[in-house]
């Protein structure tokens, strides 16, 4: 849990990222429940994290912004509103003193990508982002929780 975010901004974000997540399209479950993420599915997911963190650290909210699922972007509803959001409750997500990606899993039919950050001080963070596939056989982020992890990074 972040520990600068509200307790009820918290809950209020993981209830939404669990209706997302509800209503993330049964072809993606149906598609490939437990099948392993492949090289290049690999690939493109973290090119969209990286190029959304890139963009973030460079506040241009327009590009971070482009890089969210249509129903975060309906949900939040501008570029500002994205990049305030990020800034306010995932600050390790916006600026990350490190970042290193995890493998990739399909969790109940969801793509998950862990990503394990450090903030400017050395705390460990553990983001966990969801992805949605497009009808174009892109990537978009629908959701990320921070979590804390244990110890700091030296």
């Amino acid at each position: 849990m972040n520990r600068t975010m509200p307790r009820s901004w918290l809950t209020g974000w993981l209830m939404l990222i669990a209706g997302l997540l509800a209503c993330a399209p049964a072809a993606v479950a149906a598609d490939r429940p437990h099948a392993p993420v492949s090289k290049a599915e690999t690939r493109q997911i973290r090119a969209v994290i990286q190029s959304q963190l890139d963009a973030l650290a460079a506040d241009d909210a327009e590009r971070a912004f482009s890089y969210a699922s249509p129903g975060i972007q309906k949900m939040v509803g501008s570029p500002d509103n994205f990049i305030q959001m990020v800034r306010t409750s995932y600050p390790v997500v916006y600026r990350p003193a490190s970042v290193v990606f995890l493998a990739p899993q399909w969790v109940e039919g969801v793509l998950v990508q862990g990503v394990q950050m450090t903030d400017v001080a050395g705390a460990l963070w553990l983001a966990l982002y969801t992805m949605e596939r497009q009808a174009d056989k892109s990537w978009r982020i629908s959701g990320c929780t921070v979590r804390a992890n244990e110890g700091r990074a030296t």
